[in-house]
């Protein structure tokens, strides 16, 4: 009887546990999306099918799109590694308010320009390190 009731509880408690790592994992794929990560995916894809002819191109947007669903489980679990979920709830609520909303919106374009002032920097240490070769 006490095997019986030890199993039960061992169980309840790992329904428990997944339910609450399903509600993490939820929480961190709205965060990966308030962040513009969604609008640099559907980007990316409408890049990558530019080619695609016109009569192929609904069933390419539904395959592609069909992707994000692993591509944001698999980019969550990364999240959920280095964030609490407390904090995952802390940034989300931070992504809905306007200055939240005001980074989201931007934070692609001020990437992709300071990866070009990264990428112009590195040749600038490249020529200094030549003059020391």
């Amino acid at each position: 009887m006490k095997k019986i009731l030890l199993v039960g509880l061992f169980m309840v408690a790992m329904a428990a546990q997944a339910q609450e790592s399903a509600e993490f994992k939820a929480e961190t794929i709205e965060f990966i999306k308030l962040t513009g990560a969604g609008k640099a995916f559907e980007n990316a894809i409408d890049q990558i099918g530019y080619n695609v002819a016109e009569t192929n191109k609904e069933a390419y947007n539904k395959d592609a799109n069909a992707t994000l669903e692993g591509l944001y489980s698999k980019m969550a679990e990364l999240y959920m590694n280095e964030f609490t979920q407390s904090e995952i709830k802390e940034l989300v609520a931070f992504y809905h308010t306007d200055l939240g909303k005001k980074l989201a919106e931007k934070q692609l374009g001020l990437t992709q320009k300071a990866m070009g002032l990264g990428q112009a920097w590195g040749m600038e240490v490249s020529q200094i390190a030549q003059k020391y070769n």
